[in-house]
């Protein structure tokens, strides 16, 4: 599994988000997470339809496929439990 992260600096929810992926992503070595800023990565925004409303985190399987997306702030516990559950995605 994989996750594709798009945020801001000017965005209020990313900043929040931040500390909490870097928490997950330190308790959960195996989990492959791709950050991108939306300003500087317009092209890789529009392939993924990804607009200014952020942040957004893309849930990607193994063959590259999205299976969820979510949109905001989203909670330590609630980011944990989904990627505990579709972890052999």
């Amino acid at each position: 599994m994989k996750v594709l992260k798009f945020g801001a600096v000017w965005c209020p929810g990313c900043l929040v988000m931040k500390p909490r992926w870097k928490e997950i992503e330190q308790e959960m070595p195996w989990l492959q997470t791709q950050y991108f800023e939306y300003d500087d990565s317009l092209e890789t925004a529009k392939k993924y339809d990804v607009t200014e409303d952020l942040p957004v985190f893309i849930f990607l399987d193994r063959d590259d496929k999205e299976f969820l997306r979510l949109k905001g702030e989203v909670s330590k516990e609630e980011l944990v439990r989904i990627l505990s559950e579709h972890k052999d995605r």
